[in-house]
């Protein structure tokens, strides 16, 4: 996507061969580009969330098995690679999915060729997320079309969205901004309100500073005011990502999402998940019980980072000494509480998912 007319996307392999990544973790005050060189490197951008979103962990880590294949070829440095990468975020599912493609693909291949298939299979997973939401957003952009059509010619569709699920959460595009850049194109009036999604602020300092740089009406909201704003008719559709979705449609996404999937259904709201494939885990069935939440340090909470007067990212304590804190980082909406999954081959009622991917689904 765009940064001030400039193409980007989320992680790239230089012409020098090095792994660069945006590091998210100075967004949106500072736009820092650092190169991923070490399994460790990788390790610590994954877990410390120098990227994050289902999809560019997946990504991340396919360059991560690349590298360390790079700097040793062997089985139990392929193992080592597996372990130490699955290790660090346990929700997201694509970071799975991505370790045990490339440990699969190169368990085929004779050590001394490793690194160089390694490369270029996580080129082409890069390159097939970017197609995947790409095609979300072409379906997406059905469903703001139908809304627009209904609402008075020049009245723009009202987006809800919760946490970053925009291009840098994915390689390019993003999956539930996908269907808003999309109608931008397609030159449908549209304005987003954006989540500020605490703990991290991930809407407030990701979700704003893409639609702010790609030129997208919006206005940031604190997590709490969704509610009002669809009693009060101004919200006329939601659409999250996911981290995991189920067999049976359950979506585990940022912690808050399921308090929207509750408003938008005592609302009338229409909720929709933007889904790619590599987020399905077909051998989950009950997602409130069988996918792990993960538990994020208390200092998330207890602090917010953010830019003093003086024009420097600092990060400031808002909670008393003394005082601990909970952090789970996700929840799970029941599949009833979604009215469609918006996937790179449709949009599809969650009780009908399996029939979207029939080679793939495990039922």
């Amino acid at each position: 996507m765009n940064i001030d007319g400039t193409h980007y996307r989320s992680i790239w392999r230089d012409a020098g061969g090095i792994v660069q990544v945006i590091d998210q973790r100075w967004l949106p005050h500072e736009l820092r580009v650092v190169p991923l060189k070490s399994l460790q490197d990788f390790a610590d951008a994954i877990r410390d969330m120098w990227v994050r979103g289902a999809p560019l962990i997946g990504a991340t880590a396919t360059y991560g098995i690349a590298v360390q294949m790079a700097a040793d070829p062997s089985d139990e440095s392929l193992d080592h690679g597996w372990d130490v990468l699955h290790d660090t975020r346990p929700t997201a599912i694509n970071l799975r999915w991505a370790l045990d493609e490339m440990r699969g693909l190169l368990r085929q291949i004779a050590p001394d060729r490793r690194a160089e298939v390694a490369f270029a299979r996580a080129a082409s997973i890069a390159d097939e997320d970017v197609e995947i939401n790409r095609a979300i957003g072409r379906h997406g952009l059905e469903i703001i079309r139908e809304i627009a059509a209904a609402k008075p010619e020049g009245e723009p569709v009202r987006v809800l969205t919760h946490c970053n699920a925009g291009w840098l959460a994915t390689v390019d595009w993003g999956t539930a901004t996908s269907p808003i850049y999309h109608a931008v194109e397609a030159g449908i009036p549209v304005h987003v309100y954006v989540d500020e999604t605490r703990p991290r602020n991930q809407g407030a300092q990701l979700t704003s500073w893409e639609l702010n740089r790609h030129g997208v009406s919006h206005e940031l909201i604190v997590d709490n005011a969704g509610g009002h704003l669809m009693q009060h008719g101004e919200v006329d559709v939601v659409i999250v990502g996911t981290d995991r979705t189920t067999a049976q449609g359950d979506v585990c996404n940022k912690i808050g999402t399921y308090l929207k999937a509750l408003a938008a259904k005592a609302n009338g709201v229409p909720f929709y998940v933007a889904l790619p494939s590599p987020t399905i885990d077909w051998t989950v069935r009950d997602g409130l019980r069988e996918i792990p939440i993960e538990e994020r340090g208390g200092t998330e909470v207890t602090h917010v980072q953010g830019r003093d007067a003086d024009g420097r990212t600092v990060t400031i304590q808002v909670a008393p000494d003394g005082t601990t804190a909970r952090n789970p980082a996700f929840d799970v909406t029941p599949a009833a509480l979604v009215t469609g999954l918006i996937t790179e081959r449709g949009v599809v009622a969650p009780s009908e998912l399996s029939s979207m991917f029939p080679e793939r689904a495990k039922i």
